[in-house]
This record gives C-alpha cells, structure tokens and sequence, in this order.
C-alpha cells in the first residue's frame, strides 16, 4: 500500500468504516468462569468449524475471518475463494492491533473507525440467546475494544454495540461505554422486528421508547452509527436480491450493492418519524453505504411529504434534516466524485475503507486525485476533520 496515497503534509486522514477479525478467544478469554462455555466462541459445530453461542448456536458457519486481505498483502476478489478463507490464512492486520497500524501508516491513515463481524454488525446476533448472556457477550464486546483502543493509543476507535433489546440497559451501557472512552455507539437498526424479555414487540426507532438513549447521546455528544446489515432483516449477502437463475457470486453483488439503499430506508424513517424535532442536536451515521442516493432520496423525500402527505409539518424540510443531522460515507464511488459530495453535503460526508472486507480500497487508489475537483479545505473536511470533530478525534 505505500505510496497509495499522496498526502499533503499535515492531513491526517481518518478512516470511517474498518472491521475486527476478531480473535478466537475475545470472549472467553474476559469471560467469568459461569459463563465461559456460554459466550462466543469457535468449535466444531455439524462437521466444521464456526463461531457458536450458547453451546450450541451458530453465528458464523465456518468460522469466516471476515477478512479478504491475504498475509502477503494480496486481495482475494473471487467469492468462493474468499468462503473458503481461514483466521490463519488472512492478514494479521485484521486483527492485530500492532499489524492494523502497520497498514495504516502505509496509507496514510491517521485513524479508524472500527466495527464487529461475529455478533453482527448491530450486534443482531445475540437475538439467539437468552437476554442475560446477550448483555454479558455485549459487555465483554465492549471492553475488549476499550482495551483495543488503548492499546492503540487512539489511533483505532471501535463503536459500542448495544443491549438494545432493553432500552434502560442500553443506556447504562453508553454510559459505561463513554466512561471507558468510546466514542460512538452502534446499533440494530430495525429493533421492532425483536420482542423484549417480556415477549413484547420492541418499539421502532421513531417511537418515544427510545427518547431515554437519545437524551444520553445527545447529553455525552455521542454519534449513533448505522451500519449497513445492522439488524436481521436487512442483511442479505446471498439472497433475495439476485435473480435465481444467476450464479451466487453475481447475486451476491447485486445483494452488497443493494444493502446501501437499506441505509436510505433508516434515515427516511428516522426523519418522517419527527424524532428530529424533539431531539435537533443528535448525530446520525450511516455507514458503508456511500453517498450518491443521498441527493436524490433528499429531493423525494421534500417531494413525497409535500405530495402525499399534504397538512403533515415538521420544524425542517427532510433535507434540511439531513443536513443537519446526518453523515454519510463513500470509498468506491469515482464518477464525478467531488459534484456527488458537495450535492450531499461537504459538511455531512465521511470517507472510509471498509477494511478489511471483499468491498474495501485495498489497496487504495489515490484518493487526493481521486477528489482533485474539491478545493484543499473541502478536502479536508471530507478525509480528515468532519470524522475528527464528530468522533473527538485530535488531529
């Protein structure tokens, strides 16, 4: 990766969407003794390797690394040949703390943010369980990456996964998250296709339930991060999208490709839910989902209100809540680069990798070509200080 990238002095980029191949033993390696055999873990499981939970419950058949990064540097672009992939065969960079930032130095990347695999990428995995093992598996989570970003002196900052089936515990938990020094929190983005321990429906995101985790966020200027495939209902990496008669791996880009407009549906949701009026300081992301919808969604939702819901009234118009109140990430996205930003927004777009998924810039292409339309300062918002003042990130 040297030389990927031709950085300015004094730019120091910051990379809004990296992944943790997480280690085998993050979970019970920090797990009490009652527990143990219970949290996450890799086992032979029905003839292969996978993460298990519970005992018995798999969350990761074939106990995939996540990772397309090879220990020599090469990229792995042919879907089968990445399933097959193993922890021992992908770079030590997708794990290691010391490696991470051996790559980023190589890019030019001052820092990154970091999201989980095992327990999804909203943390939608540990539905499987029982809710006192959920928390426990949040919680170790969530300190391991404390640790994490200790141990790398703040160059990566990995977001808080939630107990978001229990909205008192979620936010107990962004307060123990935000004493330990995490910078953002990250969470299922359709909860109401869930039950409580109760049994009852959990609440959309919209609804006054969540009012109390919002209050907090906005309290500590806590960032709520959207993943792509950040709930079970919106991951879909082989599925429905793709036609039947095409091979798996073209109806797996089709399915990548679409789960960024699944991003669309949350902003829309949040904005048309008028949670944005009781709340007009709170900071939404969504990431890995680029940003040339953005523009577009924006207008048709000014459009769509004005249209279809004649008399309904917010404080803003939908884009001016997106302006407001959201960011947005690109790293693939070229044709005509610096017009899609700016009609987005210089001020709401972040860049990122997607380190070190089969998605990411990797290598990077150089990036500061790449956004040779876009004036010095717009430049460095976009790579550098949009992340740094949202995540507290000194540069």
């Amino acid at each position: 990766m040297n030389d990927s990238i031709v950085k300015p002095a004094g730019r120091k980029i910051i990379d809004a969407d990296t992944h943790l191949t997480e280690p085998h033993d993050l979970w019970t390696r920090r797990a009490p003794a009652s527990v143990r055999d219970r949290v996450p873990q890799v086992m032979m499981h029905e003839g292969q390797m996978s993460w298990i939970i519970d005992g018995n419950k798999s969350i990761g058949t074939g106990a995939h690394p996540n990772s397309s990064i090879l220990k020599d540097g090469t990229k792995i672009r042919v879907l089968d040949n990445f399933l097959k992939l193993k922890f021992d065969d992908v770079h030590p960079g997708s794990s290691s703390v010391k490696e991470r930032i051996a790559v980023m130095d190589a890019a030019g990347i001052h820092a990154q943010i970091v999201y989980p695999n095992i327990l999804g990428f909203g943390g939608q995995a540990s539905a499987k369980v029982d809710p006192a093992l959920r928390l426990i598996c949040t919680q170790i989570y969530n300190d391991a990456m404390a640790e994490l970003q200790e141990e790398s002196k703040s160059r990566l900052f990995p977001m808080a996964l939630l107990p978001w089936w229990d909205v008192k515990a979620a936010v107990k938990e962004t307060e123990r998250c935000v004493a330990m020094g995490l910078r953002g929190i990250n969470i299922n983005s359709d909860p109401h296709f869930q039950k409580d321990e109760n049994g009852a429906q959990i609440k959309d995101l919209g609804s006054k339930h969540w009012d109390p985790l919002w209050e907090v966020c906005v309290d500590k200027d806590l960032p709520v991060n959207f993943h792509i495939g950040a709930s079970e209902t919106s991951i879909d990496w082989m599925g429905q999208q793709g036609w039947p008669s095409l091979p798996r791996d073209l109806r797996s880009g089709i399915s990548g490709a679409m789960l960024f407009f699944n991003n669309g549906k949350v902003v829309s949701n949040l904005i048309y839910s008028g949670m944005l009026d009781r709340f007009p300081k709170i900071k939404f992301v969504s990431v890995e989902s680029g940003v040339g919808w953005v523009p577009f969604l924006m207008e048709a939702l000014d459009y769509q209100l004005a249209e279809i819901a004649e008399g309904k009234k917010f404080d803003l118009k939908p884009s001016e809540y997106f302006q407001r109140n959201f960011y947005a990430c690109f790293w693939f996205e070229q044709k005509d680069i610096s017009h899609t930003l700016r009609a987005a927004g210089i001020d709401n777009v972040l860049f990122e990798t997607d380190f070190p998924h089969p998605t990411s810039l990797f290598p990077i292409e150089n990036i500061e070509a790449r956004l040779n339309g876009l004036t010095e300062q717009e430049r460095d918002k976009v790579l550098s200080l949009n992340a740094a003042k949202l995540y507290k990130i000194k540069v």
